[in-house]
């Protein structure tokens, strides 16, 4: 019996000093076709499952086990758990769980930090521990913010941590440019004006900054980190510089309200989507302006007395200039080994996809890459992961299969993403060697953006070939 217990002993001594190790990932083999979607040479898909149901963001634990955040309305259990059992890539074990209220379909984040999973309905911050070697967290889980205001439209809440004990929350403005509807009359757009000031910067439209480890705080125990921003479902901490990183929806709507100044081709392809860097107190100009892609300058809005011509230099820029309407709705900085060293440090992009270009195209519907260098975009945006539309015109949202909209790195380096609509998830591989990997190798990626749902609508043609 001694040295059966010795014996036992020793095998746990060996099994947790294994299991502490840095673990050498077996990389699965790629899917026939990935999925469905279109990759740089060099990269493959695994579908880890096709469908869970309508999802927002996910997470991937050390271990491989992968945390979804359901877009559920009503009832409980808004999360989901999977786990490869058998090194395939795919889920063998799905299972539902989370002791809490779904309150609405903007529930959105799900994330590991310090061993603890983050997640988030439209109006509560949640989290619970991780137990090493269990799916589900054990428990109920701890509040950590509640949002007292009502359910209302941008109503994620969205996360970040930097290193210092932070925890950083969206609060997204309710308006697309806070329109005061009494300066038109009923059922007329043309010619609105904004509130000024706009109330909606009392609480709304900027980024709060909260104790990530304090239980249930409301929104005044907490500091406005910086305002002046409509909508961000898509925030991340860069730990390579030490800074907020985040992109912002723009505006709609510039004909419908001003179709003097703004033609309907330009409705379709302005303002920019805002990637920002954003510091303490910054200011980046909503309701008051919108930026100018092909101006690359912050222009006055047109509720504020803007013509299309007036500039505005009251606020703070972005740090680059994506094309309109393309809902990015997460953000991931790259750390991993796994992918070619052109990709360390740089940023992924989700980009969910236009709803309201008409009479043009619908577009974005893919994963973007910009490579940074010395903490800073380098270059132009690139196609990464693309065809999850399963089209290229798209007249309507509904024609799009798929809509990107969650991203997070696996312990292997592994790029995962999720979509919106049925659930589906892909684990994205790099399958060669990656000191061999070329400029050369973007090509066929760099010649998607002549597709319709890529491309800056051409005003005549355009109109022409989606009327058909």
């Amino acid at each position: 019996m001694l040295h059966l217990k010795y014996g036992m002993n020793f095998f746990i001594f060996l099994f947790i000093i294994s299991c502490s190790e840095k673990k050498d990932w077996v990389i699965p083999k790629t899917d026939k076709g990935n999925g469905g979607l279109f990759l740089p040479d060099g990269f493959g898909a695994v579908v880890i499952v096709d469908s869970i149901g309508p999802t927002r963001h996910l997470a991937v634990n050390d271990n491989g086990d992968i945390y979804v955040k359901l877009r559920v309305p009503t009832g409980d259990k808004g999360n989901i758990a999977l786990r490869d059992t058998d090194g395939d890539g795919k889920a063998d074990i799905i299972q539902r769980f989370g002791r809490y209220r779904n309150d609405g379909t903007f529930a959105t984040e799900m994330r590991i930090h310090n061993g603890y999973l983050y997640f988030s309905s439209e109006l509560v911050v949640y989290r619970q521990k991780l137990t090493p070697y269990k799916l589900i967290p054990e428990g109920n889980p701890e509040i950590i913010l509640v949002d007292r205001g009502p359910i209302r439209w941008h109503n994620a809440k969205s996360l970040a941590f930097d290193k210092k004990g932070y925890m950083y929350v969206t609060f997204s403005g309710m308006t697309n440019v806070c329109e005061n509807w009494n300066t038109v009359l009923e059922n007329q757009t043309q010619g609105v004006k904004g509130y000024f000031p706009c109330p909606e910067l009392r609480g709304l439209a900027g980024i709060w900054r909260f104790d990530e480890n304090k239980l249930n705080q409301i929104q005044t125990d907490g500091e406005l980190y910086a305002t002046g921003i409509r909508s961000m479902v898509a925030i991340s901490w860069n730990h390579q510089t030490n800074s907020l990183f985040g992109l912002n929806h723009g505006r709609d709507y510039l004909h419908g309200h001003d179709s003097v100044n703004y033609s309907p081709w330009e409705n379709a392809v302005l303002p920019a989507e805002e990637f920002m860097e954003i510091a303490l107190h910054d200011n980046f100009g909503w309701p008051y302006s919108y930026y100018d892609p092909f101006k690359n300058k912050r222009m006055q809005a047109p509720e504020y007395g803007g013509d299309g011509v007036k500039e505005t230099q009251r606020y703070k820029d972005p740090i680059m200039a994506l094309p309109a309407h393309w809902a990015p709705n997460d953000l991931l900085f790259y750390t991993g080994d796994q992918f070619p060293e052109r990709y360390k440090n740089g940023a992924f992009v989700a980009l969910h996809g236009s709803t309201n270009r008409s009479p043009y195209p619908q577009a974005g519907y893919f994963v973007g890459f910009i490579p940074f260098e010395n903490g800073a975009p380098k270059g132009k945006w690139e196609v990464f992961a693309d065809g999850f539309a399963g089209v290229d015109l798209i007249r309507q949202m509904a024609d799009a299969k798929y809509r990107p909209m969650g991203l997070s790195q696996g312990p292997d380096g592994s790029l995962y993403i999720s979509e919106s609509k049925k659930g589906k998830i892909w684990r994205i591989i790099y399958n060669y060697d990656k000191t061999k990997f070329k400029e050369s190798h973007l090509l066929n990626m760099e010649q998607r953006k002549l597709k319709a749902h890529l491309r800056t609508p051409n005003k005549e043609e355009d109109l022409v070939s989606i009327s058909k």
